[in-house]
């Protein structure tokens, strides 16, 4: 009886299959893919995500870029007054620092991707003949930082 069961049961699926292979591809559904409104959600859901962590990253990037220039401006001036502490005298350009071999070349500026800095020429302090020198240097950005003063004046 067991044997019989199992039999008829068998039949019963073979005949299930046989009945749906002929039916028109309408009536028989196969999970072929995903839906056009589950697409429609993941796109949104991606774009959200991407709307909040967009500006994140900008501010991200600026933040490094004035992180570079604070600590170029920092070092360019640093070695103007060793610069003029060695020889006596100030540089009358940063050219003239990197062929002094302070530095190797001069830096280029985060904000304008240039090397176009401002430097500010003023007296020599070190000199009795009232001679002019580079005294600071400023970048050539006209952006403004993110503290509120332009990169001009830092």
């Amino acid at each position: 009886m067991v044997r019989s069961t199992v039999t008829g049961e068998i039949q019963e699926a073979v005949d299930r299959v046989r009945a749906t292979r002929f039916l028109p591809s309408a009536v028989r559904r196969l999970p072929s893919g995903f839906t056009l409104l589950e697409l429609m959600i993941v796109i949104t859901i991606i774009i959200i995500l991407a709307a909040i962590a967009l500006p994140q990253y900008q501010k991200s990037v600026r933040q490094a870029r004035e992180a570079v220039l604070r600590d170029d401006l920092f070092q360019m001036r640093k070695l103007i007054d060793q610069y003029g502490a060695d020889k006596g005298k100030l540089p009358q350009s940063l050219d003239e620092l990197v062929s002094a071999g302070y530095m190797r070349e001069v830096p280029t500026d985060p904000f304008t991707e240039n090397k176009d800095w401002a430097p500010t020429m003023g007296e020599d302090p070190n000199s009795n003949n009232g001679d002019q020198g580079l005294t600071d240097v400023h970048s050539s950005s006209q952006e403004t930082g993110s503290d509120g003063t332009p990169y001009s004046s830092w």
